[in-house]
């Protein structure tokens, strides 16, 4: 049975997912994203730094955007907003581990606390990793590949005009919204070969090929006007495509 992906629908105002949000120490895209995903979360953490952004970005509305839990070694939290969630109420959970990043280590504490309280959550979209640094966006890659064992939840990590997922094995459909859909998209092979990779709804599709650094990757592709894409791949694969900008939206809170 093909696993079901549907990267753009929680930036779609009149969608119903229900998700788990998660924000990483880098300037978020403002505030109209962030407002529109934090309304469709049942759970919302900072990765560190991550509450500095939040903090900056939501201004003087912040006291609106109080999140769970913060997470990390806590070197790059300013001292004022550690101590401004402190006062709202939010949650501080130490994690010294040096061995994985903050993103990881926070990933791992919400889908720890979805399982742990039941949460009902569609997709966990995570704000940030992939801009800046490219040591530290090749780890965001990595925290998806670390994270597999732990959870079927749809991962997505967005910034900027980009989003990345992590296709597992098998076969895969990825579903976008007309209104939605981008002028890009790929399929990344990291850390290994995928040997047999077929796609349909691709501009440039693949029939049984392989996809491997030196030899093939599928980037500036694009998708098809019926909005899904299927992939069958004998590897996980990473899927990324174009995010598009969304409009204010003073109704959303």
């Amino acid at each position: 049975m093909a696993r079901e992906y549907r990267p753009l629908d929680c930036l779609l105002h009149t969608g119903s997912e229900k998700l788990g949000l998660l924000i990483l120490n880098q300037p978020l895209d403002g505030p109209e994203r962030l407002q529109l995903l934090w309304s469709k979360s049942l759970i919302r953490a900072c990765a560190d730094g991550g509450a500095n952004a939040l903090y900056k970005c939501m201004g003087n509305s912040r006291d609106r955007f109080i999140p769970d839990f913060i997470s990390g070694d806590f070197d790059s939290i300013e001292k004022a907003v550690q101590e401004y969630y402190k006062e709202k109420g939010s949650y501080f959970i130490e994690t010294p581990d040096q061995n994985h990043t903050d993103f990881t280590k926070a990933l791992q504490l919400l889908l720890q606390r979805v399982r742990d309280h039941n949460t009902k959550i569609d997709m966990v979209v995570t704000l940030g990793g992939l801009s800046g640094r490219f040591d530290q966006i090749l780890a965001s890659v990595e925290t998806l590949y670390q994270t597999r064992p732990l959870t079927n939840l749809p991962l997505y990590v967005i910034q900027g005009s980009s989003l990345i997922c992590l296709l597992r094995e098998g076969k895969s459909t990825i579903r976008v919204d007309k209104d939605l859909q981008g002028s890009w998209c790929g399929l990344i092979p990291v850390g290994e070969p995928c040997y047999h990779v077929t796609t349909s709804g691709l501009k440039w599709n693949l029939s049984d090929a392989q996809l491997k650094f030196g030899t093939l990757v599928s980037t500036s592709n694009k998708m098809d006007e019926s909005g899904v894409v299927t992939v069958e791949t004998d590897a996980p694969l990473v899927w990324t495509m174009e995010v598009p900008r969304l409009k204010p939206s003073p109704t959303i809170l």
